[in-house]
């Protein structure tokens, strides 16, 4: 493979879900600002999906999630027709979590607040939104555009 060839990055998103079956989104700063989204990052290298969920979701918003489980795998191809990003993103469900909200990167989200998963603020994150949307259908992957 020549060494200039670019090749889709992977992603990893969490849908945490409280007690009152609502899900944990974000306000993104930066370059995905405006958009919301479930909070998540980079798979890093020898990393399991798991391990990956807990450090980011920790790293982000204090909590600590447990048996976090793979549900949805997005191709997010309308973040690569806007911005020429191309991720494949990992969505893992966490249904236990312990510790107290605190939004740990202010300078990458403005904040996080609980909603309904069927009433997604807007503007959504592509694969925030895909991911949510499998998730609520009971798909592992939909191919929707």
């Amino acid at each position: 493979m020549p060494e200039n060839e670019q090749l889709p990055k992977v992603g990893l998103g969490v849908i945490i879900v409280d007690n009152n079956g609502h899900i944990l989104i974000g306000k993104r700063k930066g370059v995905l600002s405006p958009y919301y989204s479930i909070p998540g990052g980079h798979l890093e290298i020898g990393e399991t999906f798991e391990e990956g969920a807990i450090r980011e979701i920790k790293e982000e918003t204090n909590l600590e999630i447990q048996d976090p489980e793979v549900v949805v795998v997005t191709n997010n191809l309308r973040t690569y027709k806007e911005s020429g990003a191309h991720y494949v993103s990992i969505v893992l469900l966490a249904q236990n979590f312990s510790g107290e909200l605190k939004n740990m990167e202010p300078h990458k989200c403005e904040e996080y607040l609980w909603c309904d998963p069927a009433e997604l603020p807007t503007p959504h994150f592509d694969a925030s939104e895909r991911g949510v949307k499998c998730y609520l259908e009971n798909k592992f992957y939909n191919k929707f555009e």
